[in-house]
């Protein structure tokens, strides 16, 4: 076991090394790898990979992981029907995805906490849109961390209709614990997909947020975002409502990284007992929303 003082400096050395690496390069290369149908590579790819973060399959649809075409297949696996059970009672927020809670709770104002002592804006986290962020103000929000060894689709956590999109460019700055509590306001550097439903309880905001060698953001409805993209995008879907009910998938990481859900303020209450490193699973209830006459 490394002692504390060696732990932080290598902590350290590793966010200072981010601020040099070319994080879209890497991860272009990371995606052509992993889109890659060279039966030699992927199969190294594929057994060094669950070798290192001991993957389980036993859970997967696919079981036998020389099925997979593609590293990328592999990573994003389906589940067995049932393998993750969604929160079924009235009102239930269903947990989006599997991993580790990083944060959760009321935002202050328009902050929302990152780590302990380090906070980000609503403003930064939606590009700058000052009339969305103003929406969410004083409400609450849930951030989950998935690992590289977790199930890596994103799942809706209530039911909702989509009215929104948009895309934010960024960096890629790795998204694990060493790099949220020394890199300021990194959810809000980091390039992100942000999603916004109608739902009965007012809006609701899930955001994919990526993170180095993520080769792309990918969701039901707008197919890959791919890292690289100089501009804010915005897309409206009135023309054509997709409804997504809780448990729903939302998207894919190609490569792990972290989702974010948002409430409007007075919507929400967590579970007790849900705090910093909790582990979660897609479909458990993390909370309930409010009626209006609570």
């Amino acid at each position: 076991m490394k002692p504390a003082w060696l732990s932080r400096l290598l902590a350290r050395a590793f966010v200072a090394l981010q601020y040099l690496l070319p994080h879209h390069g890497l991860s272009r290369l990371a995606g052509r790898l992993a889109d890659s149908r060279q039966a030699w590579l992927k199969t190294l790819l594929i057994n060094a990979f669950r070798r290192h973060y001991g993957v389980d399959l036993s859970e997967a649809e696919i079981e036998d992981p020389d099925l997979y075409p593609d590293f990328n297949a592999f990573f994003t696996r389906a589940l067995k029907p049932g393998a993750r059970p969604i929160a079924g009672e009235p009102g239930a927020i269903a947990c989006p995805a599997d991993g580790t809670i990083s944060q959760i709770g009321s935002l202050r104002g328009s902050e929302l906490v990152q780590a302990k002592g380090r906070h980000y804006s609503l403003f930064e986290l939606f590009g700058g849109n000052g009339e969305l962020a103003g929406e969410f103000a004083g409400g609450d929000f849930a951030t989950v961390y998935l690992s590289p060894r977790d199930y890596h689709r994103v799942h809706m956590p209530v039911d909702g209709t989509l009215t929104e999109s948009l895309y934010i460019p960024g960096r890629l700055f790795s998204v694990n614990q060493a790099t949220t509590e020394l890199v300021p306001r990194l959810f809000a550097r980091n390039e992100r997909l942000v999603s916004v439903f109608d739902t009965q309880q007012g809006p609701v905001a899930v955001i994919l947020v990526g993170a180095m060698i993520v080769a792309g953001i990918e969701t039901v409805y707008a197919g890959r975002v791919t890292p690289g993209a100089k501009a804010v995008s915005r897309i409206r879907w009135p023309q054509s409502p997709l409804h997504l009910q809780r448990g729903e998938e939302v998207g894919r990481f190609l490569l792990g990284s972290t989702v974010i859900v948002v409430f409007p303020p007075g919507r929400c209450r967590w579970k007790d007992g849900l705090g910093p490193e909790s582990p979660v699973r897609m479909g458990q209830t993390l909370g309930t929303l409010k009626t209006t006459k609570d």
